[in-house]
């Protein structure tokens, strides 16, 4: 179970990092940067679609909810701003370490 979730922690970091870079490129879509802050206000607001008061359930729909929505962002960008963003956090992956 503990690589499962290594293996998402890992999957979703990627995702966020490939996120950012893509957010800073010029050719970045005009509905990446609006989409990108409803998603952060999502995950801050108090409002929820599953309430956390039901026991475990409302802590899942942040826990799966945030990271398919940044999967499918990212997914619907020009491969051009997708392939220079993997490249930009790869680099600084590389320079991380």
């Amino acid at each position: 179970m503990w690589k499962r979730f290594s293996a998402l922690l890992t999957l979703v970091r990627r995702d966020g990092r490939l996120l950012w870079h893509a957010l800073r490129h010029p050719d970045a879509p005009a509905w990446l940067r609006p989409a990108t802050a409803g998603l952060v206000l999502y995950a801050l607001s108090p409002i929820d679609l599953i309430p956390d008061f039901i026991a475990g359930l409302g802590l899942v729909d942040d826990v799966v909810l945030i990271p398919l929505a940044v999967h499918f962002m990212l997914k619907r960008l020009p491969p051009h701003v997708l392939r220079q963003a993997e490249a930009r956090a790869g680099a600084t992956t590389v320079r991380a370490r």
